[in-house]
């Protein structure tokens, strides 16, 4: 059944996803990915769209996983199978004819923020703010999102975010070009829209060929840090510090780590 936390609108040729969650600020859980891959799998499937948009409601685009969640779900799957589906679902966006143009507001945190990067275009609204905490919690970022950045903002920039933590602001976003326009949170829908409006009255096959030439150019590189990222997330979830940090905050202690 549709899950109406996540929604497909379509008006004309374009297309609407809208995070509809604002009440855990459009935190995902597993429910929730399985519609976000329906959506895009039936997008992949039409031929009337020629744009789509992804929004959300109420204060944050989304701050990523609602941990309140984590472990409470009856899904049968090891670690690494539920990463296989994760990979397979959100790669369709990288096989979709029509460009996704995001539009994010307040905080886009973790796998929300790397799902955006993988998509064509990133719009903000002022006060917008970014991060990929998955470190300071024992993990890796494991969606895609380090080799966006990299592509985007260089070494240093991604090994800051990545290492720290720390969060990255609309500005600076702008500045290191991770969004393409910064407007006022009134006006983030409608400068949206106007875009995809743009994008969709321009001849579909001419849009289809240059993104094209910008994949081929971004996309390799992309998949192949997922595929790392899928080997070294499994290794760390069996590692013992992992381990250690499991015990240490059960026992609220200091862990002491040893590489391994």
């Amino acid at each position: 059944m549709p899950d109406p936390r996540i929604t497909l609108e379509v008006d004309g040729a374009i297309a609407t996803i809208t995070n509809n969650n604002p009440d855990k600020h459009n935190a995902f859980d597993d429910a929730m990915d399985l519609a976000l891959f329906e959506i895009l799998g039936e997008l992949r499937q039409r031929n009337d769209v020629r744009a789509v948009i992804w929004r959300a409601e109420g204060r944050s685009f989304s701050s990523g996983r609602d941990v309140a969640a984590i472990g409470g779900g009856q899904v049968e799957l090891t670690h690494h199978e539920l990463m296989r589906r994760g990979h397979h679902g959100i790669q369709q966006i990288l096989d979709l004819d029509p460009p996704i143009i995001v539009a994010m507001q307040g905080w886009s945190i973790g796998a929300s923020f790397q799902r955006a990067l993988i998509c064509d275009i990133r719009i903000a609204a002022e006060g917008a703010r970014f991060m990929l905490p998955e470190v300071t919690h024992g993990v890796i970022p494991d969606t895609g999102g380090m080799a966006r950045l990299y592509q985007m903002c260089g070494h240093g920039v991604v090994s800051d975010m990545v290492l720290t933590g720390r969060p990255m602001h609309a500005d600076e976003a702008l500045q290191h070009g991770v969004v393409s326009r910064v407007v006022p949170a009134d006006e983030l829908d409608s400068t949206a829209r106007e875009m995809a409006d743009k994008i969709a009255a321009a001849p579909a096959v001419t849009v289809k060929m240059a993104r094209r030439v910008i994949k081929h150019l971004a996309d390799p590189s992309l998949r192949s840090s997922m595929e790392d990222e899928l080997i070294y997330q499994t290794f760390i979830s069996r590692s013992d510090d992992m381990a250690e940090l499991r015990a240490a905050r059960a026992e609220d202690r200091p862990p002491t780590y040893t590489g391994s």
